[in-house]
């Protein structure tokens, strides 16, 4: 994941401030809040949650070309 650091809001500020938050949201796609310097939890607009949510296309295939690579015998055993 791309982390832009613009993007970026402390804790303390976001509790103090939750509409900049929502305004980095609505600007960026995603605000995210950092706990100790360390980015911790990740804003998202609730309409792209699905979006986001779901693997595309490309990385399924991705995953299972290498599954079926590392579970070759498996597979051949399993087709005999």
């Amino acid at each position: 994941m791309t982390i832009d650091t613009n993007a970026m809001i402390s804790i303390t500020e976001a509790n103090q401030n939750f509409s900049k938050v929502t305004r980095l949201v609505d600007e960026r796609g995603t605000a995210i809040i950092l706990k100790n310097n360390v980015p911790r939890y990740l804003v998202i607009d609730f309409s792209k949650a699905d979006e986001l949510a779901t693997a595309s296309d490309e990385d399924v295939l991705a995953i299972s070309k290498r599954l079926m690579t590392q579970n070759k015998e498996a597979y051949e055993v399993l087709a005999k």
